[in-house]
């Protein structure tokens, strides 16, 4: 292992291609710093899943480089595989008890029998598992199959952990659970790669967000970034304290006309609404000059962007 690095993942114009004609992964570059949890968010097919799987040294990369804790890609695959966790869409040890699969995952890990047990408990109570211990795998529902995926994978200590889509299937309250102890572990210094369909959740559990469309990657940031950047329109409405004189009304049309994030707006004698992008930054534009016309406003009602509205304004193609 390497003895120091900047970055605990770090990927420079990585490919991977599996038929020489199309890219399933394409020039993707990013950095992941120790403690970070980063998301990888896209369409179906638009490459997170063979992005793990490259960094997790399931399938070679076709070019690029890559490194895990300062370790090349290429070079030290077996001692990357020794210091990361993997959740995957896939499932294992289908026919196994579920704390029969608890003990084969210690067994995989080399992990102390006594700590392996002490462990099991722990996670069973953490994910709400204890109750079907003793069922098969295969016998369970998706958001229970999925509880097991990622609660095994903490049965041994690991460094970087990689989450494809780990909380599919669960209900709002488990799903919640699952990314508040994700949250924890990273606090610990745990560095997380996750990937999710459901926008929300990134946007609950990410420090940074990559969104990648056909292979490449399209958009970068922390959440609130990417809002700024790629929010689609918004409805700024403003409640003045006093009716605004007729005669000041056409002054105010033309303020606002002349903000260039501005596409629409009214103004009446009581409520003036304005139509644009980045109105987070350009509602104070736009009361500093109201104020200038002697107009106060009683009340500001701001559509907030989501990040729905960034990831279909990225993908949108």
């Amino acid at each position: 292992m390497a003895d120091s690095f900047d970055y605990a993942i770090e990927v420079v114009n990585l490919v991977k291609s599996y038929d020489g004609v199309r890219n399933a992964v394409d020039d993707v570059s990013f950095q992941i710093r120790p403690g970070e949890i980063y998301g990888l968010l896209g369409k179906n097919g638009a490459g997170k899943s063979t992005t793990i799987k490259t960094l997790t040294t399931l399938v070679p990369p076709t070019s690029g480089t890559a490194t895990i804790l300062g370790m090349d890609l290429r070079k030290k695959s077996s001692q990357i595989r020794k210091i990361i966790g993997v959740v995957q869409q896939e499932e294992a040890f289908d026919f196994a008890t579920v704390e029969r699969n608890f003990r084969i995952y210690g067994m995989l890990w080399e992990v102390p029998s006594d700590k392996v047990e002490s462990r099991s408990e722990e996670l069973m109570e953490l994910f709400n598992l204890k109750e079907i211990r003793k069922r098969r795998a295969f016998e369970l529902s998706g958001g229970q199959k999925k509880r097991l995926q990622v609660a095994r994978e903490f049965i041994h200590d690991m460094q970087v952990l990689f989450l494809d889509e780990p909380t599919a299937g669960m209900d709002p309250i488990m799903r919640r659970s699952v990314l508040d102890f994700v949250m924890e572990k990273a606090k610990d210094g745990l560095t997380v790669l996750f990937t999710t369909q459901i926008l929300e959740e990134a946007d609950y559990v990410c420090d940074r967000i990559g969104i990648m469309d056909l292979g490449r990657k399209v958009a970068e940031g922390t959440s609130s970034q990417l809002k700024e950047r790629f929010g689609s329109l918004k409805k700024l409405v403003l409640t003045t304290t006093e009716r605004i004189p007729e005669e000041s009304i056409p002054r105010v049309k033309e303020m606002l006309a002349a903000v260039p994030s501005v596409t629409q707006h009214e103004v009446s004698e009581r409520e003036i609404t304005v139509i644009g992008k980045n109105m987070g930054k350009t509602v104070y534009s736009i009361l500093s000059s109201l104020s200038l016309l002697s107009i106060e406003i009683d009340q500001v009602n701001l559509d907030a962007p989501s990040l729905d509205d960034v990831f279909l304004e990225v993908v949108k193609k």
